[in-house]
């Protein structure tokens, strides 16, 4: 962890006044849904969003501060979804004010729980060559085709769509975004059974679902910048454990102080926290941390979090100019790091307990739950290839890849060995 002296003012003056705030307001026994709404409504839950949208406008250096805040206090933090982390800072950039209105409040207060429905059997990642359509009905548009590996569907209440609605223009060209109701007709969501024993990963089927054209963020056939917007987030959203934001996800009625310390426990959260920290202690538990070789090791890997949290941090300044950059992919690049570092650090430390599947063992699985999922943390948001091939081109302007498809209509490309259909 950063050491007092190595704050930035920034960082410090808002640490100490949402401390302040949390201390004077957090109360354990309100609903999550109460205190969400309580939490959004100060600006503490979002500090980097603007003021006019339950924000403080605070730089990613000062909302750092503010976040170290809340496990001081023992205050469960703000929602953690995809409509918080992605979706809501997408609005900000590409939405009409209407739909700012109609979908911020929601999510700020996690009332409600997005995904992201993006990739696809054959579109992974070549994400332009999706081809789940989009076709006219009336006023709004009929949808069909598959998504896969969509993260938390089953408790989702709206889904960000890319679907194609123009075949005969190049793939990026002929894409538009939605954001689509996930509990209608039309919409099958199977969940896929991973090896870390989670079933958040789905496979979603289209056959007819409705969405309408107000539902359009941006305009018709630009969806692919709308896209590259969210991905943009994506590589470098960080998030505090916490409670299930959404109706579907079933803990907005329960108890804010209950959330808090089932967020809190080992493995017990939705988001992201100091997984070196977490090791450090086991090694401590387990009286290794006088060998030199486990005392490299773990400096090694809270040399990584650390440089991994620089990344992050900067990749959301870009942000704050209300715009992502690619820079978000070197820091999506240290979060994949990290991962196998976390995987292991984590299982080095456990020996030969690191084959049991056990509360029962130190750190209670929380490690082998992690090692277990760090492949797909390298993949999610884009693969590590993808990642450098970004940063060679955008950030080292370095020559770019042959793209000889890039001008021919949708309609004539092969996906993966079949053509399109």
């Amino acid at each position: 962890m950063s050491q007092p002296e190595a704050w930035s003012d920034d960082y410090q003056a808002a640490r100490e006044e949402a401390l302040s705030w949390l201390t004077a307001n957090w109360d354990p026994g309100l609903t999550v849904r109460a205190w969400w709404a309580k939490l959004a409504e100060s600006g503490w839950g979002f500090p980097t969003w603007p003021t006019e949208w339950f924000g403080r406008g605070l730089s990613a250096d000062a909302a750092a501060g503010v976040r170290s805040a809340f496990p001081v206090v023992g205050a469960l933090p703000p929602p953690a979804g995809l409509g918080q982390l992605l979706g809501a800072p997408m609005l900000m950039v590409q939405a009409s004010e209407e739909q700012k209105a109609k979908y911020l409040p929601a999510l700020a207060r996690g009332e409600e729980s997005w995904c992201q429905f993006f990739s696809e059997p054959g579109s992974g990642s070549d994400l332009a060559s999706a081809q789940t359509r989009a076709v006219r009905d009336d006023d709004g548009w009929r949808v069909h085709g598959q998504k896969v590996w969509t993260s938390r569907a089953q408790w989702c209440d709206r889904g960000m769509l890319l679907a194609r609605t123009d075949r005969d223009l190049p793939k990026h060209q002929g894409l538009t975004f939605f954001i689509i109701d996930v509990d209608q007709p039309g919409i099958e969501i199977r969940p896929l059974r991973q090896m870390n024993g989670d079933s958040r990963f789905n496979e979603v089927f289209f056959d007819g679902a409705r969405v309408d054209d107000d539902r359009i963020v941006g305009q018709i056939g630009d969806g692919w910048s709308v896209a590259l917007t969210v991905l943009m987030y994506e590589r470098f959203v960080t998030s505090m454990p916490t409670a299930r934001a959404g109706t579907r996800g079933g803990q907005l009625d329960e108890l804010a102080g209950a959330a808090a310390a089932g967020a809190a426990a080992p493995g017990g959260g939705h988001g992201q926290s100091g997984v070196s920290k977490f090791i450090i202690d086991v090694a401590k538990e387990l009286g290794q941390t006088s060998d030199p070789v486990t005392r490299q090791r773990l400096a090694s890997l809270w040399a990584t979090e650390t440089t991994s949290t620089y990344l992050i941090r900067d990749g959301q300044s870009a942000r704050d100019q209300q715009r992502p950059s690619a820079r978000g992919s070197l820091a999506k690049l240290g979060g994949s790091r990290l991962a196998r570092a976390s995987r292991d650090t984590g299982l080095a430390v456990l020996g030969a307990a690191g084959m049991l599947d056990s509360p029962d063992t130190p750190g209670g699985g929380a490690i082998q739950y992690q090692a277990l999922s760090s492949p797909g943390l390298t993949i999610a948001g884009g693969t590590d290839e993808i990642q450098r091939n970004i940063v060679s081109e955008r950030l080292l302007e370095l020559p770019k890849e042959a793209r000889p498809d890039r001008d021919m209509p949708f309609k004539n490309l092969i996906v993966g060995s079949r053509p399109t259909e």
